[in-house]
């Protein structure tokens, strides 16, 4: 059945994959971006995607954006939370703004883009709500304190939205995804790349689209049992 998904930061890298996984599900899609106005434009045309901009660490950027979303594609079932932001630096040298951005950006967006959508999807008996989190929100990782503490946040927020709505027929899940091979991770001085790979045992760089198609499962009829859970995508790096 033909549902209505937005992506935050859906335009770019594991986003973007989410995107394009769920439109060819059928579903209609909406992407959000906060600075990349090249990107997001090349990836519309590209897709045919609508794509809105806001800042999703700013609430009511956020009520207004979904507000626009809502207006020009119908009510929101599927909300994918993955935009994210890194300010990596030891925690004994980071700055208040460095903490506090990545907070912004990777926690509060998960009240800000949620809490407007909620009650529309408790009034419809239907929602699928998935976070996209990180393997170092559940190990930790050296320089990145601001962000395995945002991350490890989002996994709480998981397990006890998902506790307060199951009744309703909405689920609430995470993602932790491990390194991926977007153009971030790519891009990564090749002897550290390999040291990464090493640590992996798979032996690669995850996909994009392994993600996605872990977003389009949880979003889907099938995947209606599993709410409160966190998904490991890491290859086999992380097992908790």
């Amino acid at each position: 059945m033909t549902k209505v998904a937005l992506v935050t930061g859906g335009t770019r890298g594991i986003g973007a994959a989410i995107s394009r996984a769920l439109q060819a599900a059928g579903h209609k899609v909406a992407a959000s971006y906060a600075g990349n106005d090249e990107a997001a434009a090349k990836f519309q045309a590209e897709t045919g995607i609508p794509v809105f901009k806001w800042d999703v660490g700013d609430y009511d950027a956020c009520a207004a954006g979904i507000a626009k979303v809502e207006a020009d594609i119908g009510p929101i079932d599927i909300l994918v939370n993955n935009a994210g932001i890194t300010r990596d630096g030891f925690f004994h040298k980071m700055t208040r703004e460095s903490w506090s951005d990545v907070i912004r950006t990777n926690l509060d967006s998960l009240f800000n883009m949620t809490r407007p959508v909620i009650e529309g999807m408790r009034a419809r008996s239907f929602g699928r709500i998935i976070v996209i989190s990180s393997i170092n929100g559940q190990k930790g990782q050296m320089g990145q304190v601001n962000y395995s503490a945002a991350k490890a946040g989002d996994i709480g927020f998981v397990k006890a939205l998902a506790q307060e709505n199951a009744n309703k027929n909405i689920t609430v899940n995470a993602i932790t995804p491990g390194y991926i091979g977007t153009d971030m991770v790519s891009a990564m001085p090749e002897a550290a790349l390999q040291r990464v790979i090493a640590g992996i045992p798979v032996g690669r760089l995850g996909k994009p689209e392994e993600i996605a198609a872990m977003v389009v499962f949880l979003a889907s009829e099938q995947g209606a049992f599993a709410t409160g859970a966190t998904f490991a995508v890491n290859g086999g790096q992380y097992m908790a």
